[in-house]
């Protein structure tokens, strides 16, 4: 099973995705984490990011070979980049989108805080925000607040089957 973890920095979705990969004994790959050791400065320019999500593909390749399950937490932006990710994977039947959202001014709060991989700040966020495309087909949507972790596990386990 393939899970793509989605939505704009500060949104919750590397929390929320962590915690999913742990519930599924999932291998979990994380942007911020590829980049920082592919790159010692980092620009976050469009090569940068098209190199991230290659290195992201090389590694879910891998995982996928070993017969695991995988959950990708990036900010998936554009449909340029989904796509790249569906098609890698069109031939299994389990890959699911998760789309984690919040209001705007709790991300600006998040932001403000440092986080242990992101170094996405407000510009960064206010950036991706102009570039974002939405994903139109089928998906689940998350919306993210500072308690609700574990309902937001209960409805993803619901959309991926895994309860009833």
């Amino acid at each position: 099973m393939i899970i793509i973890v989605f939505g704009l920095p500060g949104s919750g979705k590397s929390y929320f995705a962590t915690s999913l990969a742990g519930i599924l004994k999932a291998d979990y790959i994380n942007s911020d984490q590829v980049r920082r050791r592919m790159f010692a400065v980092r620009e976050y320019s469009g090569r940068e990011k098209l190199a991230v999500y290659n290195e992201m593909l090389v590694q879910m390749y891998e995982t996928i070979k070993l017969h695991k399950d995988v959950v990708l937490d990036a900010t998936f932006y554009t449909n340029h980049i989904r796509k790249m990710f569906f098609e890698a994977a069109e031939d299994l039947d389990d890959v699911f989108f998760i789309e984690v959202r919040a209001e705007e001014s709790l991300i600006i709060e998040r932001l403000k805080k440092k986080r242990k991989d992101s170094e996405a700040d407000l510009s960064v966020y206010r950036k991706i925000k102009t570039q974002w495309e939405p994903l139109y087909e089928d998906h689940l949507l998350l919306q993210s607040t500072d308690n609700n972790l574990k309902e937001m596990l209960d409805k993803t386990c619901k959309y991926l089957h895994l309860v009833k």
